[in-house]
């Protein structure tokens, strides 16, 4: 089994910035990407950004600029720099990894338990 654990989410101001972790535990061979979703009252989970075990990167249109995600392979763990935080980031965000297991060496999607996110004045 694998476990991913977010922390970092709170409360700020529009103009404030937060840092997401997330750190994967367990029965892991491999890591390939890995990511940051998150899902609004009343809207469909969403991609926010991703990056592979390369480096290589993703963002949504609406949080480039402004959000980075980066990862320490070594460590299992990613992360999600964000700044200039605004009303509409608002949402409960999940962390995702795409997880090669050590007993079967077989591929599955794991999910965080989400981590609140409230931009307001």
């Amino acid at each position: 089994q694998v476990q991913l654990v977010e922390s970092g989410g709170g409360l700020v101001q529009p103009g404030g910035s937060l840092r997401l972790s997330c750190a994967a535990s367990g029965n892991i061979f491999s890591i390939y990407t890995m990511g940051w979703y998150r899902q609004a009252p009343g809207k469909q989970r969403e991609l926010v950004a991703s990056i592979t075990s390369g480096g290589e990167t993703i963002y949504v249109d609406s949080v480039k600029g402004r959000f980075t995600i980066s990862r320490d392979n070594a460590k299992n763990t990613v992360n999600l720099q964000m700044n200039s935080l605004k009303p509409e980031d608002t949402a409960v965000y999940y962390c995702n990894a795409d997880v090669q297991t050590l007993k079967t060496l077989t591929r599955t999607q794991y999910w965080g338990q989400g981590t609140q996110v409230t931009v307001s004045s």
